[in-house]
C-alpha cells in the first residue's frame, strides 16, 4: 500500500522515485523477523525510509551543485579583469611587434589579439602628438593627445604632450599614469592605471591599463622594473 504522505512530498518537491522498490535480502529478513515478533508489517516502513534517504541525497546533491555554480561564477568574474602583470606583458609584446612591422592598423581591431578581458592596447604617435590607434573608441584616432580629458575631473590627462612623450621615451622600463576612464561598454568612469612604453626606433608609445581602486603607481612600477 502506498503512503499518501510520501506521494504528496515527492510531488511538491519535484522528485521522482521508483515506487515499491524491492527490499534487499537483509532488509527483507529484518522485516520478516520484526513482523513475526511484533505483528507489525515492517515492509512499508522500510520502503518509506529508503525513499526518504533517496530524497535527502537528492536535496544534498542539489544544494552542492548550487554552491558550486556560485563559486564558478565568482571565479569567472575574477578572470574577466586584466591584471597589471598581463598589461606589462601585453604592452611589451605589442611594442616588439610594432617595432618589427610598423603596422599601427592592427591595433584598431576590436576583435583582435590586442583587446582582452576588460582592457586593450592603444597607440600614441609622438611625432604628430596624436592618438594613432584606439580599438574601443575609434573616433579618438587622430585626436591631439593634450585634448584627452580625465572622465571624472575634466582635466587633460596629458597637458604637455611633448613632456609626456619625452618622459616615456627616456624611460626604458616604461611609465605608469593614473586617471579616470570608462571601462569598455560602460559610461561611468573608473580609476585606471595605464602603462606607457616607447617603441624603439619609432615615434610610437604603446599603452594599456587596468581598472583598479587599490593598485598604486608604486606597486605597478615594481612589476615593470621601474623605481
Amino acid at each position: 500500500m502506498k503512503s499518501r504522505y510520501f506521494d504528496s512530498n515527492r510531488q511538491s518537491h519535484g522528485f521522482q522515485f521508483v515506487e515499491d522498490t524491492p527490499l534487499t535480502p537483509d532488509e527483507n529478513h529484518f522485516a520478516m523477523l520484526r513482523t513475526s515478533e511484533m505483528s507489525i508489517d515492517w515492509v512499508p516502513f522500510l520502503k518509506s525510509k529508503r525513499r526518504f534517504r533517496m530524497k535527502s541525497s537528492k536535496i544534498f546533491a542539489g544544494v552542492t551543485m548550487a554552491l558550486l555554480s556560485v563559486a564558478l561564477c565568482a571565479v569567472a568574474v575574477g578572470q574577466d579583469h586584466a591584471t597589471a602583470q598581463e598589461v606589462v606583458a601585453k604592452v611589451r609584446e605589442a611594442a616588439s611587434t610594432l617595432s618589427k612591422t610598423g603596422d599601427v592598423a592592427q591595433f584598431n581591431q576590436k576583435q583582435g589579439p590586442w583587446v582582452w578581458k576588460d582592457t586593450y592596447i592603444f597607440i600614441h604617435d609622438c611625432s604628430k602628438k596624436v592618438t594613432a590607434a584606439q580599438p574601443i573608441k575609434p573616433e579618438m584616432i587622430g585626436q591631439d593627445i593634450s585634448s584627452i580629458m580625465d572622465a571624472k575631473t575634466g582635466k587633460s590627462i596629458y597637458p604637455d604632450s611633448a613632456a609626456y612623450c619625452k618622459q616615456v621615451q627616456d624611460s626604458p622600463s616604461g611609465v605608469w599614469n593614473e586617471y579616470w576612464w570608462p571601462k569598455p561598454g560602460a559610461t561611468e568612469p573608473s580609476r585606471k592605471i595605464t602603462y606607457h612604453l616607447a617603441v624603439k626606433g619609432t615615434p610610437y608609445i604603446v599603452n594599456a591599463g587596468i581598472y583598479s581602486d587599490k593598485t598604486t603607481i608604486a606597486e605597478a612600477s615594481k612589476l615593470s622594473g621601474g623605481k
